[in-house]
């Protein structure tokens, strides 16, 4: 069997990991799931990537790993959905000692954004494509002629005096029992404002509700072509796993791109 990169997915409730075959952009071998730990403090984390890598024993590759947080360096600098102890944690050190071999870990919105323009609805898109994922909060990803600015935290905005996601993700529908034409118009408010902030020359929409895009979709009234992303949960292990190849071969090459 080809030793594939490894990604793993650390999200609040799941962990999730498999081999990508990343000239197919998916997984090469069936994905593990394994809950997140409570608390999910990094050292309980590195025990479940641990044995999610572990049930993969001929893989020795480099390893991507998804944080739900602001990372710069390899370094948490937020965790809205995680451990607070997570916040100014080395993350790459740690999992890199825990796993015995090269991790590089990205933010969750990130690594989807880089899975759809290589693999998924943005694929072979030049110009500037913002992937925003709608859920417990609003993730982005901003990518550039294919190249991805990191940490771009466009949830965070601020929309009609609250902050952006508390309004118009996931969560907030439901929360306060929206329909999919009130959520549609919360929708429109918030990408006009990212269409006057950035102009992009796409929107790409994930999450798990870009299952349900026919039924909002087409709602959403703005001038900027916007579509569903195609990857849905394959993203942040796709992603991760691209991720840990590029940062690996750019530290062996002498050079760490910012992040």
């Amino acid at each position: 069997m080809t030793d594939h990169p490894f990604g793993i997915d650390f999200g609040g409730t799941g962990i999730k990991g498999a081999p990508v075959d990343l000239d197919k952009g998916d997984f090469a071998a069936d994905r593990v799931r394994i809950a997140t730990p409570r608390p999910a403090t990094p050292d309980a984390v590195a025990d479940v990537f641990r044995e999610i890598v572990g049930r993969f024993p001929e893989s020795t590759t480099p390893v991507g790993v998804t944080v739900p947080g602001v990372i710069r360096r390899g370094v948490v600098l937020s965790a809205a959905n995680i451990d607070q102890s997570w916040i100014g944690v080395d993350a790459d050190a740690v999992f890199t000692e825990a796993l015995g071999r090269d991790v590089h870990v990205i933010n969750d919105a990130d690594a989807a954004g880089l899975a759809e323009v290589t693999f998924g609805a943005a694929k072979g898109h030049q110009g500037l494509v913002l992937l925003t994922t709608l859920g417990t909060g609003i993730g982005s990803a901003l990518i550039n002629d294919g190249v991805l600015v990191p940490n771009s935290e466009l949830g965070h905005l601020f929309l009609d005096g609250e902050v952006a996601e508390k309004r118009a993700a996931t969560s907030a529908r439901e929360r306060e029992g929206l329909s999919w034409e009130e959520w549609a118009v919360r929708l429109t408010a918030y990408y006009r404002h990212l269409e006057r902030l950035f102009t992009p020359d796409l929107f790409v929409v994930g999450g798990g509700v870009s299952k349900a895009w026919a039924d909002f979709g087409h709602l959403i009234d703005i001038e900027t072509r916007i579509i569903p992303a195609e990857l849905q949960n394959r993203a942040g292990i796709v992603g991760a796993a691209l991720a840990g190849v590029s940062d690996s071969e750019g530290r062996a090459s002498g050079s760490r791109h910012d992040r």
